[in-house]
């Protein structure tokens, strides 16, 4: 039986690759911390007065936790040049990376319409994310939640569930037994439980984006800018609505 050893770059590699899921996990859990007595009071006070200061505390929290969390995981992985050395053979281009990247973003929302019209006439659930309407609340009120949602998140995410959890997973699976354990758990983390077929349709295409050009960019661009498109349309709908209306009929 052959075992890896303990200095070799495959062990270092599934080292760093749980250590950044760890500081993943932390970085989500961390919020727990204010539960703890007293602890949860000194930030509050930090805050200007306001009735809505826990969703500013949840937002400012989020960014520096999810910060701090991917500051760590760049020192690890700049420490172990193997780290992204998934694939065999060349990966693309940065400029065809940088399109896939964008067609990725017309893949992504095409999946999810999909995705969201077999849920609403096949298994007759409500359209609308709670998820999505939670964060776009928290937006509204604490705008550095932008940071999180657009840039953060999906760097973040995309390591943990395409490099981590798909990368790891596809040196002894086949593409869709890996593409499918990490979209399905990607679609458990946001706890967005109606929707879990939307969210799995878009992990399996930011698995493609991956696995196409051997190249985590790709599906990082689609992530950021499908959630900067959301995030932008979700907070400008009343003036969409109104140049809509003004336009003739």
């Amino acid at each position: 039986m052959h075992v890896t050893s303990l200095s070799s770059p495959k062990f270092k590699t599934q080292k760093t690759a749980l250590y950044v899921l760890l500081l993943y996990i932390v970085a989500l859990l961390s919020g727990i911390i204010l539960k703890i007595p007293g602890v949860g009071n000194f930030f509050f006070n930090l805050l200007p007065d306001s009735e809505y200061k826990v969703f500013v505390l949840a937002a400012w929290w989020n960014t520096i936790a999810f910060l701090i969390a991917l500051i760590i995981m760049g020192l690890l992985m700049r420490r172990n040049k193997q780290f992204f050395d998934v694939f065999k053979g060349p990966r693309a281009s940065i400029g065809v990376t940088i399109g896939w990247g964008i067609l990725g973003v017309f893949l992504a929302f095409s999946g999810q319409i999909v995705a969201s019209l077999i849920e609403v006439y096949v298994l007759g659930i409500k359209p609308g994310s709670e998820n999505t309407q939670m964060i776009m609340d928290i937006t509204r009120i604490a705008p550095i939640m932008v940071v999180t949602s657009v840039l953060l998140a999906p760097i973040l995410e995309e390591l943990v569930f395409r490099r981590v959890i798909f990368g790891s997973l596809i040196q002894t699976q086949n593409f869709w037994v890996a593409a499918l354990i990490s979209a399905f758990v990607f679609a458990l983390i946001h706890r967005d439980f109606t929707h879990l077929l939307v969210y799995t349709v878009m992990g399996l295409i930011f698995s493609f984006l991956y696995y196409k050009t051997k190249r985590l960019l790709a599906p990082i661009i689609a992530h950021m800018a499908m959630n900067g498109l959301v995030t932008l349309v979700q907070l400008n709908a009343d003036k969409i609505q109104q140049m809509t209306d003004t336009l003739p009929k």
